[in-house]
């Protein structure tokens, strides 16, 4: 993972740890998306951190 954006790979076997929903990549924000769970997981050094508690909740501006 870098600039370039996740392995799409990794994006396939990913899930939301709450909801077990899919994830969208968020390139700008460098983020995992869980729409259903309102959550967004960072990515810090390249490594998906996929614990609800780290992760941010969405407000309602996303695009």
């Amino acid at each position: 993972m870098n600039d370039a954006g996740v392995d799409p790979k990794l994006l396939e076997i990913l899930v939301c740890p709450l909801t077990k929903g899919p994830l969208a990549y968020d390139r700008e924000r460098r983020e995992l998306v869980s729409e259903q769970a309102g959550l967004a997981y960072p990515i810090r050094d390249g490594i998906p951190i996929m614990l609800v508690d780290e992760a941010r909740r969405l407000d309602g501006d996303e695009t």
